[in-house]
C-alpha cells in the first residue's frame, strides 16, 4: 500500500500549534473581555450625562464655557488619569458630584481595566494548573485518533460501558473537531497523530488504549506504528476502509481491526436476508439499550461447569489466546482464567 508523504485528513494545523484543550464550563475570553469594554462604556456615559448637567459648576480655561464636548474631554481624562486641570470643578455642586459620583466612577473604571488585565493573567495561570494537573493525574486512558462519525460512535460506546470522560483524550487536525469534543467534556489535543510529539502531549505513553479511526487507512497505519513505539503494552484497536489492508494494520502492532466497509456491507446483507437478524446484530454492538455484547471474567461459583450452566448466555469462551465457541467440547469445563463474551441485557451492564 502507498504511503504518502501527506495526508489531507491528517495535517498539521497551519499555526503549528499541538495544544492540549481541555473542556471549558464558561463564557470565552472575547465575550467576557466586551462585557467589560460594554460596562466600561456605560460607566464614561454617565460620567459625561454628570458633567453636562452640572456644567455650569465647571470653568474651561480656554473659553470660560463647558460644553458638551468639554464634558466629554472631562470625562475621559477625568477616569482614565487625574485630568490636566485645564477644566475644573469650581462651583459647590459641582465639586460635591465629583467627591461622590465621578471619583467612584473613576475607582470603577479603572477596576475594570486592571480587572481585564488581571483576569487574563488569572486565566492563563489557571489554565497552566489545570493542564499540569492534568498531565499528571492522566493514567491508564483511552486516546481516540480521529473525531468522525467512527470515532465518536467509539467513544459513546466507551462512556456507555462506564468508562469516564476525563478519561478520554481525543487526537484530530482539525481545530472544529477538538472544540466538538472539548464541548461534550473530553480532553483533545490539535494535531497530526502520525507524530509522536503530538501524541506526547495525549500522554501516549501511559495510554491503556488507542481507538485509531482516521479517515484513511494508510494514516492509520502511520498512526498505529507511532503507538505502538510509544507505547508496547496498550490496546491498540484500529479501523480501515478496505479489507485488503487490515493485514498491514496488524503487522504495524495494532490488537484489532475492524474493517469498516465490509462490516456495513455484511450488515446489509444480513438485513437483506432477515431484516430481524440484522436488528438483533446492530442492537447488539450498540452498548446501553436492549441487548449487549460484553466480555467478563469468570467467577468462582462458575468454575469447573458447563458453558450451559452459566446465569448468561455465553457466545465464546477466551483461554488464553485461543477463541472457544460455546458449543466447543474443549470450553467446558470452565477455567478461572477464562474470559466469557456473553449476551446480557443493558440494564445489567449499567448495574
Amino acid at each position: 500500500m502507498k504511503l504518502p508523504s501527506h495526508d489531507a485528513a491528517a495535517r498539521t494545523p497551519e499555526d503549528g500549534g499541538h495544544r492540549v484543550h481541555l473542556p471549558r464550563f464558561r463564557a470565552g475570553p472575547l465575550r467576557q473581555v466586551a462585557s467589560r469594554l460594554l460596562l466600561a462604556l456605560l460607566v464614561l456615559v454617565l460620567t459625561v450625562v454628570i458633567v453636562y448637567v452640572d456644567r455650569t459648576g465647571y470653568h474651561d480655561n480656554s473659553d470660560e464655557s463647558v460644553d458638551f464636548l468639554d464634558a466629554v474631554y472631562y470625562s475621559t481624562v477625568t477616569l482614565s488619569t487625574t485630568g490636566y486641570g485645564d477644566i475644573v470643578p469650581y462651583s459647590d455642586s459641582a465639586r460635591l458630584s465629583n467627591i461622590l459620583l465621578v471619583t467612584p466612577l473613576r475607582v470603577l473604571f479603572l477596576i475594570i481595566l486592571v480587572g481585564t488585565t488581571l483576569e487574563v493573567l488569572a486565566e492563563r495561570t489557571r489554565e497552566q494548573y489545570r493542564l499540569n494537573r492534568w498531565r499528571s493525574a492522566l493514567r491508564d486512558h483511552t486516546v481516540v485518533v480521529g473525531f468522525g462519525t467512527k470515532g465518536r460512535s467509539a467513544v459513546q460506546t466507551l462512556c456507555a460501558t462506564g468508562l469516564a470522560k476525563n478519561r478520554v483524550v481525543v487526537v484530530d487536525p482539525n481545530h472544529k473537531v477538538i472544540e466538538a469534543a472539548n464541548a461534550d467534556g473530553f480532553a483533545g489535543v490539535v494535531g497530526d497523530a502520525t507524530r509522536s510529539d503530538v501524541l506526547l502531549r495525549a500522554e501516549a505513553q501511559r495510554a491503556r488504549q488507542f481507538v485509531i479511526a482516521t479517515q484513511r487507512d494508510d494514516t492509520a497505519v502511520l498512526v498505529t506504528l507511532t503507538a505502538r513505539q510509544l507505547n508496547r503494552g496498550a490496546n491498540i484497536v484500529a479501523a480501515v476502509r478496505e479489507e485488503e489492508n487490515a493485514p498491514l494494520l496488524r503487522q504495524s502492532g495494532a490488537d484489532a481491526v475492524i474493517t469498516s466497509a465490509s462490516a456495513a456491507g455484511r450488515l446489509l446483507g444480513m438485513s437483506v436476508q432477515s431484516p430481524t437478524a440484522g436488528a438483533v446484530i446492530e442492537d447488539l454492538i450498540q452498548q446501553g439499550s436492549g441487548l449487549d455484547l460484553v466480555e467478563r471474567t469468570v467467577v468462582k461459583a462458575e468454575v469447573g461447569k458447563s458453558v450451559r450452566d452459566t446465569d448468561d448466555l455465553v457466545v465464546s469462551v477466551l483461554r488464553g489466546h485461543r477463541l472457544l465457541a460455546y458449543d466447543d467440547p474443549d470450553a467446558s469445563p470452565l477455567q478461572a482464567a477464562d474470559r466469557l463474551i456473553t449476551i446480557v441485557r443493558a440494564p445489567m451492564v449499567q448495574e
